[in-house]
């Protein structure tokens, strides 16, 4: 197996480069996801009693089953299986498939590792994993399966699952196959989002012509890596560079990108550079989008675990509800939380604790997704860099109406009809040349074309894409009516997220409009939106 950008066997591709590593807890660190400080008082979040999901080539090893496991009980799967079928007694000795499974056991120990040197994001998570296997043409239709199986366990109740690895293009069953979203796993992925309500997380560098399907998705999360700089996780490795959102850089330099030049980085996070922990007790050092995935998945449990804890404490209070468990919440609160430049020491850039890099040093503030209204990500960074605690404040800040006037920082989830708007009035006045962050997401509608009716997908049936409703997210003086006299709007017409992040003209009130522009399939669309803005001290 390839052991460049990505190992590509059998058509199918693992994002791993083996070079010189720093610990995982590095990566989990304040330098890293700050995650490592949710799991002490007085958070204690670590993911207990939250399921989450992995579906690669191979699988991890799960003590109890598997012979090689007994001694290591350091990555405690909860269930295996291959494909959809419950896993047999130990791995394949196929020397093919080792680094596969060595593959899967590392993106395993990112997300649970409850070793004490090598802890993991959520090392209290339920995590169920499905290997694949190597299959000499697309296996596509495995994949879904794969994950479907995964969306249903623990009782339907899985709320996210991570993808380290991809499906090359070359390998598509379709004529002329483009990254437009209509690859059968890249549909499946959407279908899934929507119907069993789980966060999708892929690794999100698509290479040069390597591992992009599903990449192009629309309801997941796709994740780019970062590398140490400046003694923090804050620049884009160069293998990303290039390769990981359309355009034409990057058909210049890589050999895919998604069409409509729609951008398929969501967030970047550690991946570079860090010793994993494998169930024979070794720790390999090694680098790739793989091991920046997991850490995106994991956080997910942290915070899910957060808002079950505040759905018991506080049922049926405004703030919390069952909303807290969307999918789209947690991609609004993970992207608008995700860090951009590093604050001053005022507040101007909202606390960020680190100012991210792309390819040659180009910021946030440098890139067409800042200075453009309809780009809402940029194509190295997405929104920013991963973190943790900064996820976990935007999340706890609850969520809140358009009813009423809202605070500084909060979330909502809420429906919206066609051709109709809702506005959240911030309660109290933003100063002058302070940024603000504001994110919405929505699902594209996949439907599964269903040939026997069991509401479930099988191998031989398809999915049908509806299309993408179009709404527009604005920043506007408290008073205004008019969205043409709007400080900034995001108006992708080809995402399924919009993006704002931009500084305060004046000192004033200021509020949110959520706009249903254009109607492409069902006339009422749930969505998500995320906030955080500085009130003027």
């Amino acid at each position: 197996m390839s052991t460049g950008l990505s190992g590509l066997v059998g058509g199918v591709s693992m994002a791993l480069i083996g070079i010189p590593a720093v610990a995982l807890p590095t990566s989990i660190s304040e330098i890293g996801i700050d995650a490592r400080r949710l799991h002490d008082a007085p958070y204690n979040l670590t993911g207990r009693k939250i399921a989450i999901g992995q579906v690669d080539i191979g699988r991890p090893r799960k003590f109890g089953l598997d012979k090689q496991a007994d001694l290591h009980r350091e990555i405690p799967v909860q269930q295996v299986f291959m494909q959809d079928a419950p896993a047999k007694t130990s791995p394949t000795d196929d020397p093919e498939m080792k680094p596969a499974e060595q593959h899967a056991e590392h993106v395993a120990s990112v997300m649970i590792s409850s070793d004490k040197a090598l802890i993991g994001v959520a090392p209290n998570a339920t995590l169920y994993a499905a290997g694949i296997g190597f299959l000499r043409r697309s296996g596509q239709p495995e994949e879904c399966l794969a994950a479907q199986n995964l969306a249903e366990q623990n009782s339907g109740d899985v709320r996210a699952i991570n993808y380290s690895f991809g499906e090359s293009l070359a390998q598509d069953p379709r004529p002329n196959a483009v990254l437009d979203g209509n690859a059968l796993l890249t549909q499946c992925l959407d279908w899934s989002a929507r119907v069993h309500n789980v966060v999708h997380v892929v690794a999100g560098n698509q290479g040069r012509g390597g591992i992009p399907i599903p990449t192009d998705n629309y309801n997941g999360i796709n994740v780019a890596f970062t590398t140490l700089y400046e003694g923090k996780f804050a620049k884009v490795d160069l293998a990303n560079i290039g390769s990981a959102f359309s355009g034409t850089t990057s058909r210049l330099i890589g050999l895919e990108g998604n069409v409509d030049n729609r951008r398929a980085i969501s967030l970047v996070a550690p991946g570079s550079n860090l010793d994993l922990l494998s169930l024979d007790g070794q720790v390999t050092r090694t680098s790739g989008t793989s091991f920046a995935a997991p850490h995106v998945t994991a956080t997910v449990a942290l915070l899910q675990e957060y808002g079950d804890r505040q759905l018991h404490q506080q049922a049926n209070t405004p703030q919390w509800t069952l909303d807290a468990r969307r999918h789209e919440v947690m991609k609004a609160v993970l992207m608008n939380s995700a860090e951009k430049i590093e604050d001053p020491g005022n507040g101007q850039h909202l606390k960020m604790t680190r100012t991210v890099f792309a390819n040659q040093n180009r910021t946030w503030l440098d890139s067409d997704a800042y200075s453009s209204q309809e780009i809402p990500l940029d194509g190295d960074l997405g929104t920013g860099h991963l973190n943790a605690y900064r996820a976990y404040q935007q999340f706890s800040a609850g969520q809140w109406g358009p009813g009423n006037a809202v605070p500084g920082i909060g979330w909502d989830y809420r429906t919206v009809e066609a051709n109709s708007y809702h506005e959240y009035v911030l309660d109290q006045p933003l100063e002058a040349g302070r940024f603000v962050s504001i994110s919405l997401t929505w699902n594209r509608w996949v439907d599964l074309v269903d040939g026997n009716n069991n509401e479930k997908y099988d191998i031989g049936e398809g999915f049908r894409d509806r299309g993408l409703n179009n709404l527009e997210l604005y920043l506007m003086s408290a008073d205004e009516t008019d969205v043409r006299k709007s400080v900034w709007s995001s108006v992708s017409k080809v995402d399924s997220t919009e993006h704002i992040y931009h500084p305060i003209p004046q000192t004033g009130r200021y509020k949110i409009r959520v706009y249903f522009r254009d109607q492409v399939n069902e006339s009422t669309q749930p969505y998500s939106l995320a906030w955080w803005m500085t009130p003027t001290p």
